[in-house]
């Protein structure tokens, strides 16, 4: 071959290897759980939202196990040194990544986009590591909402009740005329969910950020939490018997058809009453649960980004983060997901009532200091921590001997476990 063809040959193949690994480079390798109809439509407009950047977007979709499944592959993904751009990430767990050094500083971004000044405080220290952005967050869930079914408290002329005591008197009505008062489900995380409600609508958010979040042996041992056990118990009463072979969407379904009057559940039930074309405020009340309507248990979804080498991987996961926070995700995913956008400022005009409600409860307790981090959803302790703690409130929910004041020593004996 000619000298020249050689060289020509040989630059074009260089030419092309440098191509290949800036579009290698640019890839947007993203690892979520969004597999669902609402959740699929959302990663599919994130997708086109980041690829329209010059980005070309790969796909790591893990169905099942609410995100547990996902957190063994990434765990490999780590431990093989070959991380995505992005993976889903919430909570506590941000933190955990962070300490083993994997997690990429995202500060110019947050600082381009304004996040300090568009996330509550208590929100923006989640996504961040030691002070710096590491982690994009998607939404907002409302943990504390009680979905009440107003056609069966008229026909057993109950009141929707806004405490705990007027809980029993409301349920004990329903209950003699024929209806289930209170619509379950088997998983322990819906005991645990329905406990943290009951301990913050009987303590306020100051005794639950002790209790929950500073894991304060004291205050778990003390008579707010062994109150909660005791409501918990008077809960449990009001809950029929077949409870223990039912998901959470099932008994979202019973307050649909009037079958049973309420139902403590994040704001993803709202989903189920959406799709069968019930109407808020007409076919269904959405409250906060008894005794928290000044506070605010959220659960937020958010992507943390790892730290990959190359200026065009690092431009890329730029892209891909600020796409998570721009106001037009907000909004689309939101609108799919029953949930409410995490940063100030969105039009909220497409939403439902029960949004709109979410979107100013979580805008006052923000400024009045009362959002708390939910523990039932993984976002106030380390998983073990968590795991623990919601085995203690399962065992006293199914329990016919465990005193109140034995579960809050076992709850904090469970605080301990790490």
């Amino acid at each position: 071959m000619d000298f020249k063809l050689r060289t020509a040959g040989t630059a074009a193949f260089v030419a092309f290897a440098l191509l290949a690994a800036k579009a290698q480079a640019a890839d947007v390798e993203v690892l979520h759980w969004w597999t669902s109809g609402g959740e699929a439509k959302s990663a599919a407009e994130l997708k086109k939202m980041v690829e329209a950047k010059g980005n070309k977007w790969k796909d790591v979709a893990v169905a099942g196990g609410g995100g547990d499944n996902a957190a063994t592959v990434i765990k490999s993904r780590i431990v093989s040194g070959n991380p995505p751009t992005a993976a889903q990430i919430k909570g506590p767990s941000i933190q955990e990544w962070g300490a083993e050094g994997v997690l990429a500083n995202i500060d110019d971004t947050a600082k381009a986009g304004g996040w300090d000044s568009l996330l509550p405080p208590v929100v923006a220290n989640i996504m961040k590591y030691k002070g710096h952005y590491v982690a994009a967050p998607v939404n907002v869930h409302r943990v504390n909402w009680m979905w009440a079914n107003p056609e069966v408290f008229k026909k057993a002329g109950a009141t929707i009740p806004t405490n705990w005591d007027e809980f029993a008197v409301a349920a004990e009505k329903i209950q003699k005329a024929g209806f289930i008062p209170v619509a379950h489900g088997g998983q322990p995380w819906q005991d645990f969910t329905t406990f943290e409600s009951i301990a913050l609508g009987l303590g306020g958010a100051e005794y639950y950020k002790k209790a929950f979040v500073q894991l304060d042996d004291a205050t778990l041992k003390g008579p707010t939490t062994v109150k909660a056990f005791e409501t918990l118990a008077v809960v449990r009463k009001y809950i029929d018997k077949d409870s223990a072979t039912r998901d959470w969407n099932l008994a979202t379904g019973m307050v649909i058809s009037g079958k049973a009057a309420m139902q403590f559940m994040g704001d993803w039930a709202k989903g189920e009453f959406t799709a069968a074309g019930k109407v808020p405020g007409k076919d269904y009340v959405c409250v906060a649960a008894p005794g928290t309507a000044n506070a605010f248990t959220f659960n937020i979804d958010s992507f943390v980004i790892f730290n990959k080498p190359g200026a065009d991987a690092k431009k890329a996961a730029a892209d891909f983060a600020s796409a998570v926070m721009s106001p037009e995700f907000q909004t689309v995913f939101n609108l799919n997901k029953g949930s409410i956008p995490v940063r100030s400022g969105v039009d909220l005009s497409k939403f439902d009532d029960c949004a709109k409600k979410s979107a100013a409860d979580f805008a006052a307790d923000a400024k009045a200091g009362t959002l708390v981090p939910t523990i039932a959803h993984k976002m106030a302790v380390p998983e073990s921590t968590q795991g623990a703690m919601q085995d203690v409130v399962t065992q006293f929910f199914h329990s016919t001997s465990m005193t109140p004041a034995e579960a809050a020593t076992k709850l904090a004996a469970a605080a301990k476990t790490k």
